[in-house]
């Protein structure tokens, strides 16, 4: 199922891919992600301040000239605990809807699925070499030194990660000598494409290219067992190296994504390397703090260290003191934690939560918000309003970085996830599509964030209210002061999903009915089946419903329809042909949902018929695809196809085309496409007319109807010719489109 998933949702990818490839370089993109480091914790959320009052502080000159060069996102979000944040993060989805949703002692059952897309699927299939070094916590077992694989279908390499050094199981990542490491490329015929290498730091020894050398490779009393973080950011820095040099040669782009354990516990690890505590010998406030704060910052200091020889490396990438070659300016780098802080004296004697309530494992903002900065990559984003050296209250959450990675990349999405592309902000270039709300999970509750306002529903069914802006330490409860914002958040909030039981999650269904079927019956669609090793972990063979994320797709050579004569719902739906259409019809007066998304793709078309089509984000009409009938369209539509309206079409929210995009309009006595909110005009206007409709030279025809109309259709002399011949001018005001006769 994965491999036709993959085809479905990548065919336009790789063709794109191709073309741009092609035609002009794509960006790097380069992540660090580092695991439970508080959101306090870098210089703008905190430790400058903190520097410039005297107060014990972080020494990072590295992260501290990323601030410098980059963007603060002081609203950045992850998850609560490892495991969901690296499922939301791979795949997009967030706590109510992927599958890792907590942590779980059963690393086979705690898994990305094989039909799970991940940034490495989706990236190396677009052409780009990609690595993952550090800690993925999937597919193998805890055993101390010789480690088994569990479940190759949740490995980094059958997720798209050609490259990887990394750690399988979570609990063999809670220590920093581990003694062997799993690695890709591996030797002919290992399971899952992955073999255990000793994790030492022999083939790093007499290294001249780290100007930053926080690993002291050559120091001996560097112990036998390497600190394996030094070893993941070692070969992240080698591969950087040569597909920087690689990219200056050939174009071809890289993904690069560094998974540090730093600064998880254990803490006192770090005291068994050679000159430890170096960045903080001249620090005044070094000697007064507890152990467990000592050896925290340390930590922090090390990668930072490693952190600025992978710069070093985009910036002179064959090291021979010449940036002439520097691929800085076509790289993003992304700098985030997994999860906020822990507790401890780090956080009472750092500050390392920058004041906000509770920590890791918690709904509160201290377990989910995290430090998140991103240097742009300036030869992509000249256009960008985002500011070198500023902070932003921009909401930024770990689901969007796959779709944001897509754009950048220029490829499709996959379907129907809970993330939002960030790339037209970065770039400066298309339309930046909103996120209403995120949604978290933790031991202690459930949360959703739209704007300012976030509802935690507690375990014991109580609900809280709180205004992050005026109170982002979450001190104040409001909830009694508004009734209706509760219930209203409230609601959606369970339509996420999020008091469903661990493990529930989006399935993924393909259709398989013969011309004419109903699309309410399950015997049209493929069933979902997660299984490893003989154990059947989730199972759905029913009809139609809110968790299915669908794809009702057209593999013959012969036209084919499905007829929905009852309502239906997904998560979200595809339609669309390989070769020929693929249609959905809808029976007079139903409705069909798409909770995130319904995706009208080439040789795909959807009717309507006095009905309702739903979503709560957007219905995309892509190149080749149409929508057509009458009745009610509720969610942003974005239009690259063909948009018909027979008699009245009302959309309850925007309506946004694009430059090749088609909409055919009927001429009557009242506007055809009514839009409640912004119209935004683009491509070609064509119009109908009843046969006995006579229109009178002079007359004006109010065709569309707006709260805002803004640009303009592409029509030649700003004329359209009616069906029957008939001409008329187009005109426009700020909230309609009229046609007047000639």
């Amino acid at each position: 199922m994965k491999k036709k998933t993959l085809f479905l949702t990548c065919a336009l990818m790789v063709l794109a891919a191709s073309w741009m490839h092609a035609s002009s370089k794509r960006p790097n993109i380069l992540y660090f992600y580092v695991d439970d480091m508080g959101w306090g914790s870098i210089a703008p959320n905190g430790q400058a301040e903190r520097k410039a009052e005297g107060l014990p502080h972080l020494i990072t000159p590295t992260l501290d000239r990323f601030a410098a060069e980059g963007v603060n996102f002081s609203r950045g979000y992850g998850c609560t605990v490892c495991s969901p944040a690296r499922s939301s993060q791979q795949t997009g989805f967030h706590q109510g809807h992927t599958f890792a949703d907590q942590n779980n002692p059963d690393n086979a059952m705690k898994a990305i699925r094989t039909e799970d897309i991940t940034m490495g699927d989706v990236l190396s299939e677009a052409g780009y070499v990609t690595g993952y070094w550090g800690k993925w916590g999937y597919g193998g077992s805890k055993d101390q030194p010789n480690p088994e694989i569990l479940n190759i279908q949740t490995l980094p390499t059958s997720h798209g990660y050609q490259h990887v050094l990394a750690e399988l199981h979570h609990v063999r990542a809670h220590t920093f000598f581990q003694p062997t490491l799993w690695k890709a490329p591996a030797a002919p015929g290992a399971r899952g494409g992955m073999e255990l290498v000793p994790n030492a730091m022999e083939r790093y020894m007499n290294r001249k290219d780290y100007p930053n050398e926080p690993a002291l490779q050559n120091h001996p009393d560097y112990p036998e067992t390497a600190y394996c973080d030094d070893m993941y950011a070692m070969a992240a820095m080698d591969f950087v190296r040569v597909q920087s040099q690689n990219y200056n040669t050939t174009g071809q782009p890289f993904f690069g994504l560094l998974a540090v354990q730093v600064p998880h516990s254990p803490f006192d690890e770090v005291e068994e390397l050679p000159e430890w505590d170096k960045a903080y010998r001249n620090a005044s406030f070094f000697n007064e703090l507890q152990p467990q704060s000592k050896q925290w910052a340390a930590m922090i200091s090390r990668i930072d260290g490693h952190f600025a020889n992978i710069l070093a490396a985009l910036e002179d990438p064959n090291g021979d003191g010449d940036t002439s070659d520097s691929v800085a300016d076509d790289t993003y780098v992304i700098f985030q934690s997994d999860n906020g802080g822990p507790g401890g004296k780090s956080r009472s004697e750092f500050d390392a939560n920058g004041g906000l309530r509770e920590i890791k494992g918690r709904i509160e903002e201290g377990g989910i918000r995290t430090p998140l900065m991103i240097r742009l990559a300036k030869n992509f984003s000249e256009r960008s309003s985002l500011k070198a050296g500023t902070s932003t209250d921009i909401i930024l959450d770990v689901t969007d970085m796959l779709p944001t990675f897509c754009d950048l990349a220029g490829v499709e999405t996959p379907l129907g996830v809970d993330g939002v592309s960030m790339a037209p902000t970065l770039t400066g270039k298309g339309h930046q599509r909103t996120r209403d709300f995120l949604i978290h999970e933790a031991g202690n509750g459930q949360s959703i964030i739209r704007g300012k306002d976030k509802l935690i529903r507690r375990k014991d069914g109580t609900f809280e209210l709180y205004d992050l802006v005026a109170d982002h330490a979450e001190a104040w409860d409001i909830a009694s002061k508004h009734p209706s914002l509760v219930a209203e958040l409230k609601a959606l909030m369970l339509g996420e999903r999020v008091d469903e039981p661990k493990g529930f999650s989006n399935t993924y269904h393909n259709w398989k009915g013969s011309n004419a079927s109903l699309a309410h019956e399950a015997d049209n669609w493929s069933d979902f089946v997660y299984a490893n090793e003989g154990i059947t972990y989730t199972t759905d063979d029913g009809a139609p419903q809110v968790s299915w994320t669908a794809h009702m797709i057209n593999s013959s050579g012969e036209a084919n329809h499905a007829v929905a004569n009852k309502d239906l719902e997904f998560l979200a739906l595809h339609i669309g042909g390989e070769q020929a259409a693929q249609s959905l019809v809808l029976d007079p007066y139903i409705k069909l949902t798409g909770r995130n998304e319904i995706r009208i793709a080439n040789h795909g078309s959807l009717t309507v018929n006095q009905g309702k089509v739903s979503s709560l984000r957007w219905i995309e009409i892509a190149n080749g695809g149409s929508l057509k009938g009458n009745g009610e369209i509720e969610g942003d539509v974005y239009n690259a196809g063909t948009l018909t309206s027979t008699d009245q079409l009302q959309l309850s929210a925007d309506f946004r085309a694009a430059k090749k995009s088609t909409m055919t309009l009927a001429v009557s006595d009242e506007a055809s496409l009514k839009v409640a909110g912004e119209a935004h005009l683009g491509g070609e206007l064509s119009i109908t007319l009843a046969r006995r409709f006579k229109p009178k030279k002079g007359d004006s025809y109010t065709i569309l109807s707006a709260a805002n109309v803004s640009g303009k259709f592409g029509n030649a002399q700003k004329e359209v010719v009616a069906n029957n011949g008939a001409r008329f001018k187009i005109e426009y005001s700020k909230s309609t489109v009229d046609l007047i006769a000639l």
